[in-house]
């Protein structure tokens, strides 16, 4: 099994509070802009050039299984309107995460359903020690995947030049400036807890990339979402986390073995959005649905939708 994500509803030290308030760093300071002067010449770590030799080689290594597949799915992967609804269900009304005492566990547990319903606001900060070309092709995917994710879902989507005007905020960091956004993320949602900074900070190296999502007071609607990507990661992996996290953000938090074809699946048979995964969107946000809605008031509807969808196998 390959673990290649992780999505977090962001816990809060206090309780789920609302994101009103300051915005700046502790001691009263804007948090940096991670792009640095033109004329700056910056070093990466010894750990930043070994992260960057082992992921190329994770993804060599991927690629040979025929994994990280970008076709979307064919006919060797065919789905039906009860495959899709039973997959809506793991994947929109479950978490993956749990905290207890203090930790975040890998322990799936029954939720209900979360969307936003405001537009998103999105801000990219780079490492900066990402080489200016990388950040240009990084940006556009990102331009392009919210524009397909604004058609799909009803949301609109625009980029906004400051971390504190985001209500998504998308890190492409490497090592050492992951290591330290602590601050940040105390800053960008006051009352996070430990646990969830520690998720970021320490970041696992066989966790590719992470999702935290915030809702006000337990709500059960998204008011904001942090994304952390490797900067270390070749292009196709950053392309996989781009995708797999901005969606997971939108309200399609877990994941399920038996979702195919699909980027919520722990197997990484698929690297980039599929026709599967474009139909639990459109799902998500449909009319009928509701944000707050279990798992037992979701069931009939998101039958009648996925038979609406596609009627047979396809």
């Amino acid at each position: 099994m390959i673990k290649q994500s992780v999505f977090l509803k962001a816990m809060l030290a206090t309780g789920l509070l609302a994101l009103a308030g300051c915005e700046t760093l502790p001691d009263g300071t804007v948090a940096p802009a991670t792009s640095p002067p033109p004329t700056e010449r910056v070093i990466r770590s010894d750990a930043s050039l070994a992260a960057e030799e082992y992921y190329a080689a994770v993804q060599s290594s991927l690629l040979a299984q025929g994994l990280l597949r970008t076709d979307g799915g064919g006919p060797d992967s065919r789905y039906d309107a009860d495959m899709l609804a039973r997959n809506f269900l793991r994947i929109a009304l479950y978490q993956e995460y749990t905290e207890r005492t203090g930790r975040l566990l890998a322990r799936a547990s029954g939720s209900v359903l979360h969307r936003w319903q405001r537009p998103i606001r999105y801000k990219i900060s780079f490492d900066t020690t990402l080489p200016s070309a990388k950040r240009t092709r990084d940006a556009r995917e990102v331009s392009r995947y919210t524009a397909r994710l604004q058609r799909l879902t009803g949301v609109r989507f625009s980029p906004v030049d400051s971390q504190q005007a985001a209500n998504m905020n998308i890190f492409i960091l490497g090592e050492d400036e992951r290591r330290q956004i602590g601050p940040t993320l105390r800053a960008l949602v006051p009352g996070i807890s430990d646990a969830t900074v520690n998720s970021a900070v320490r970041l696992d190296r066989d966790t590719y990339c992470l999702a935290l999502a915030v809702t006000p007071n337990d709500s059960p609607v998204y008011v904001r979402a942090i994304i952390i990507i490797r900067a270390e990661h070749p292009d196709l992996m950053r392309r996989a986390c781009i995708h797999e996290e901005i969606a997971q953000a939108m309200g399609l938090p877990n994941d399920s073995p038996d979702a195919r074809p699909s980027i919520f699946n722990d197997d990484g048979e698929f690297g980039l959005l599929t026709s599967h995964d474009e139909l639990l969107l459109r799902m998500l946000y449909d009319r009928r649905l509701t944000p707050g809605m279990t798992e037992a008031e979701a069931r009939p509807i998101v039958r009648q939708i996925a038979a609406e969808l596609i009627g047979g196998p396809v």
